[in-house]
């Protein structure tokens, strides 16, 4: 059995000493770091309240990313009270402003202490189409198929130019299938200038070759444009300018409105 050597009292002694010397050391230390964090912590509102680290007017917010409308109007929607501290200055708040009263889709700040100043970054909204609609306003589309007011970008920028496509009928009719949609025409060597989606059993597509009727939307859409583009290198019986429309909603039999005869010519694949 191992047995325990006995402990003076002055080692006792010796070990609370340290013990306590120990606690002590490690109290100062906290003491310390927290008065140090503190000391930095009010040093930094200090210094962002300095009159140096003020934003006073829109020249020191500087815009980036922006295509469509202009720095100077984007600095107008900006919710800021000059003169403002930058470290009241806060970020997701413009974001959201920005996003709310333009289009766009994104939006981050940073800030500059020397010189006091703010980048603001923004990602527009690209409209690639302009929508026709009964039922609603003139309004754009992205490409994602978001759908934003006309205004929102005319009255923003007065010498905004809409694009040249448009799409008619009601966007939450066409909007399950635009992306893909929007991919097949935007790849495909035809031009589209326009789409009518009025007629949900008949999608029909003004083209560089006349007026195009295509049926029910459905995956065979990109088969369809392939055998429109085809149809440009027809035979020579048939003079590609003389076409008022095509029906290809049956793509292995293509059909034919001419200007001259007005009757239905019937084609084989191409």
């Amino acid at each position: 059995m191992t047995s325990i050597a006995p402990v003076s009292r002055t080692e006792l002694s010796q070990r609370r000493q340290n013990l306590r010397r120990q606690r002590r050391t490690r109290f100062l230390q906290t003491s310390w770091r927290n008065v140090a964090i503190a000391s930095f912590a009010l040093g930094a509102v200090w210094v962002a309240t300095l009159p140096a680290w003020v934003i006073r007017k829109p020249e020191q917010v500087t815009i980036k990313g922006n295509r469509f409308i202009s720095e100077q109007t984007i600095r107008t929607l900006l919710p800021i009270a000059y003169p403002q501290s930058l470290l009241k200055v806060q970020p997701q708040s413009i974001s959201d402003a920005l996003k709310a009263k333009a289009p766009i889709a994104d939006a981050t700040v940073d800030r500059q202490l020397f010189p006091p100043s703010l980048t603001v970054r923004v990602r527009e909204r690209i409209p690639i189409a302009q929508t026709v609609s009964k039922a609603s306003q003139p309004g754009l589309l992205d490409e994602t198929g978001v759908w934003m007011p006309q205004d929102s970008y005319t009255k923003l920028n007065p010498n905004f130019k809409l694009p040249s496509l448009r799409i008619i009928g009601t966007p939450e009719r066409y909007r399950p299938y635009w992306a893909n949609f929007y991919r097949a025409i935007r790849q495909s060597p035809v031009k589209i200038l326009e789409a009518n989606w009025e007629d949900p059993t008949n999608l029909i597509l003004k083209t560089e070759l006349g007026a195009v009727q295509f049926g029910v939307y459905s995956p065979n859409f990109p088969t369809q444009l392939k055998v429109l583009d085809e149809m440009r290198r027809l035979p020579s019986r048939v003079n590609a300018a003389q076409i008022l429309s095509i029906d290809l909603r049956n793509p292995n039999s293509p059909l034919l409105q001419m200007n001259e005869t007005k009757t239905p010519v019937k084609l084989g694949t191409p």
